[in-house]
């Protein structure tokens, strides 16, 4: 069966899970989470996996061992795309993303250095202006409050120097099209539209050997 977007019971699952999240309420509703939100997931997944790659859903329970927040379940179901990208669904809508998140150390000295090289610095500079042109969010996960070390805080890709991760997204509320097969053309359109940034942190940046 294709899938055919997140049905009203999704949004209602996960909604009773904010209210209560305990054992008793996830066991008592377990059978929707797997019908109705795990499994429209898995099908999203397998439509976009011939032109961004096999999809993994993250666990629904959480690892609580450092947390003052100790609920055991996670109130979103989210999953990764090997070639980059990122889908999130929650009581609060659907968020579609890509990027580096939080960057090694390793990564970070290359985006630095990639960020201050004049050509690739402003190839970068001209991908985020434009993404930001066509309504997406890009930002870093989290940045320092001055210039990096060896870096002028007159620097004019300042911003971008101050980040330790680079992301996209895209955020949409709970609407009538979350209940249609239009989710997946959202999510592609997104994905297509932000594929620069992913291909520019692949190329200047990319991963760290294992």
């Amino acid at each position: 069966m294709g899938f055919s977007g997140w049905p009203a019971e999704a949004v209602d699952f996960f909604r009773g899970l904010r209210a209560d999240n305990t054992k008793a309420y996830w066991t008592a509703h377990k059978a929707v989470y797997e019908a109705s939100v795990r499994e429209p997931m898995a099908e999203l997944l397998g439509e976009l996996s011939g032109e961004f790659g096999p999809g993994r859903i993250a666990r629904p329970y959480r690892d609580v061992r450092f947390r003052a927040d100790k609920s055991p379940y996670k109130t979103e179901i989210y999953a990764i795309l090997d070639r980059g990208g990122y889908v999130k669904f929650s009581a609060d809508g659907l968020t579609a993303g890509l990027g580096y998140f939080m960057m090694t150390a390793a990564q970070l000295e290359r985006y630095r250095r990639a960020v201050d090289d004049e050509t690739g610095g402003a190839q970068l500079a001209g991908v985020v202006e434009r993404l930001r042109a066509e309504g997406l969010e890009v930002g870093g996960g989290q940045a320092l409050k001055g210039a990096p070390r060896g870096y002028p805080a007159d620097h004019p890709r300042i911003e971008l120097l101050r980040w330790k991760g680079l992301i996209c997204w895209q955020d949409w509320p709970v609407a009538p099209w979350l209940r249609t097969a239009k989710t997946r053309d959202r999510v592609t359109g997104f994905l297509r539209t932000a594929a620069p940034l992913q291909h520019w942190l692949d190329h200047r940046v990319g991963p760290d050997p294992a």
